[in-house]
């Protein structure tokens, strides 16, 4: 079974890790690689990108005379899609073992940073629409 963890913040969040010192961002970095090697090892690794700051992030909705409408990010949005990891477990439970694992990675100081990760299993619809 896929899933994706979906990791998501605050503008308040993104600023904050930004003023991380170095050491922190590496610590925390380096334990995310490690995850990221042992899911690897046991063959449950996909894929996982961070993304572009929030206000990199463009909203686009229908045409208008052919041309797509878009907007910029909304300021009272209160959270916004960081990144993402996509495993392939063989039960919910290990989903949800991996996002806690994701969720405590050492934030400044060494603890814990308990980041809220969403974890969603991937439904194809390839399948569905032959």
């Amino acid at each position: 079974m896929k899933y994706i963890l979906l990791m998501s913040g605050t503008k308040v969040g993104v600023d904050t890790y930004v003023a991380w010192s170095k050491k922190d961002i590496d610590t925390h970095m380096a334990v995310l690689k490690s995850i990221n090697r042992e899911l690897t090892e046991s063959g449950e690794f996909v894929d996982t990108e961070g993304l572009a700051r929030p206000d990199q992030a463009i909203v686009v909705r229908g045409q208008n005379a052919g041309m797509p409408i878009t907007d910029g990010i909304f300021p009272e949005a209160k959270e916004f899609l960081l990144g993402y990891w996509i495993v392939d477990v063989r039960s919910p439970e290990r989903a949800h073992e991996i996002a806690s694992r994701i969720s405590v990675a050492p934030g400044p100081g060494g603890g814990p940073t308990n980041m809220p990760i969403e974890v969603r299993q991937i439904v194809s619809l390839s399948s569905k629409l032959s």
